[in-house]
Order: structure tokens, then sequence, then C-alpha cells
């Protein structure tokens, strides 16, 4: 009955993702100056992301002392393989790095403007709560909204429902986006962006061929068969993709802005 929930929760979000994977933003992206703002937005996706996965690490395993077996075991395992996969994954050399630090020297490669989002780090560093930190580093209004609608599932402390959200807004989709991306990227930016599209290609590989998979069991065994819990998973799962979709426009806004400045 399960496998049923899944396959009405994904129809349910068809139009949602095909609206994610479809958006304007990807055929915007013609330049090397256009792609410095994308990633310049994104970059605070990619770190919120972290966050997300770590609220299902403390909910689903155990991240205190003394330890205890906590959870499902496969569930655990998921968890603890994607924590390991974004948070020390390898470079194009082989040296550990987590996937936002690897954005970080993509973005740097590109000419992108890391600035915000090191004022980020350094404003939580320094006790800041995540508000105060988006407005400290000065966040475009579109990446404040994303990122605080984000934290907005985590407080919310149903980790079926974060569990929703990271598969279905995030893991899920993540390749069908990225693949816009990075052949046309490629193409017209030969040996420009060898970084970025390592870290496109890196999401596409681990997000479709491993990680969704198991993402979708792991919204299974959380939900089970309460259908409340299945109607929850779908409302936030949705919201997230809304969420995606409006900083989306927010980019494509102010690639049009630049244009118009230029």
């Amino acid at each position: 009955m399960a496998q049923d929930f899944v396959q009405e929760l994904q129809a349910q979000l068809q139009p949602a993702r095909q609206h994610m994977v479809d958006h304007p933003l990807y055929r915007r992206i013609q330049t090397l100056a256009d792609l410095r703002v994308f990633m310049a937005h994104h970059v605070f996706a990619v770190w919120d992301f972290m966050s997300l996965l770590k609220s299902l690490q403390r909910d689903l395993t155990c991240v205190t002392l003394p330890w205890v077996p906590q959870g499902n075991p496969a569930t655990r395992r998921l968890i603890n393989e994607i924590v390991l996969e974004e948070e020390t994954d390898v470079d194009p050399e082989g040296r550990p790095t987590s996937h936002f630090e690897l954005y970080l020297r993509a973005m740097q490669e590109a000419g992108a403007d890391t600035a915000p989002a090191q004022r980020l780090l350094a404003a939580l560093a320094d006790g800041a709560k995540v508000p105060a930190a988006l407005a400290a580093a000065n966040a475009p209004a579109s990446v404040q909204e994303f990122v605080k609608h984000t934290f907005s599932v985590i407080a919310g402390g149903q980790p079926h429902a974060v569990a929703a959200a990271f598969t279905f807004g995030r893991e899920d989709v993540i390749p069908d986006m990225f693949r816009n991306l990075v052949d046309d990227l490629a193409q017209r930016f030969p040996g420009q962006l060898d970084t970025f599209i390592y870290y496109l290609n890196r999401h596409i590989e681990l997000d479709e061929d491993h990680h969704a998979p198991l993402a979708h069991q792991m919204v299974r065994d959380l939900c089970g068969t309460d259908a409340a819990r299945w109607h929850e998973a779908t409302e936030v799962a949705h919201q997230g993709m809304v969420a995606r979709v409006a900083l989306w426009d927010g980019i494509v806004a102010a690639l049009n802005q630049e244009k118009v400045a230029v």
C-alpha cells in the first residue's frame, strides 16, 4: 500500500515538478556573467540543503551520548550515506570536501561573488540566527524567502514532512534540473567551469542512481499507511517546489535587472 501512496504523491506533484524542470531560467543563462548571478543566488540553496539533511540525521539517527540504536537501520544507513557524500565527498582531485565548499570553489573559478555566502557563515559563527544572518549577508529577497521556508519545515519537527521536502523537493528533481545546465555549459565554456560541471555531474550521478530511490523508501517508512502523513508529505513537498520556482523567478528577475543596468 505504501508503494501506491508514493505513486499517488508523485502524480500529484508532477505539474509542480514539471514547472521546475521547464523553468525559463535555464535558457536564460547565456553568458558567464549570467552564470555568476545564478551561482550567487543558488549557493544559499546548496547551503540550506545541509541543514535539511542534518535535521534528518538528528531525528532519525542517534547523535547524542550515550549512544543507543534509534529508528529504522535502513533509514539510518541512508541518512549517514548521504551525509558522508554531501559533507565529505571528494573534489576532482580526490580530496575530501563538502558539496557546499566545492560549490564555493566553483564560484571562485567562475568569477562569481562569494562574499554574501561568506558573510552568512561569519554571522552564523558569531551566533546570529538564520534570518539575521541572511540579512547580514545582504542576501537577495528571493533567497531569504527560500531559506526561511526551508527552516520553517525543519522547525515543524515532523520527520516525515522534512523527509518529503528533502526527497521530492530536492533529491528527486535535482538531476532533471541540473541536466538543463550541464551539457550546454560544457559546450559553450570548455575548460572554464570544470569544478562547477563536476559538481553538477556528481549530483546527477549520486541523486539519480542512489540517493533518490533510497529517499523514496525513507518516506515510505516514515509515513507507513497513515493517510494523514501522506497528505502532509504531499503538501510540504509541493510547497518546497513552489518555493524553488519562486527562487528561480527571483534569479530571472535579477538577470533581467542586470541586463537593463548594462
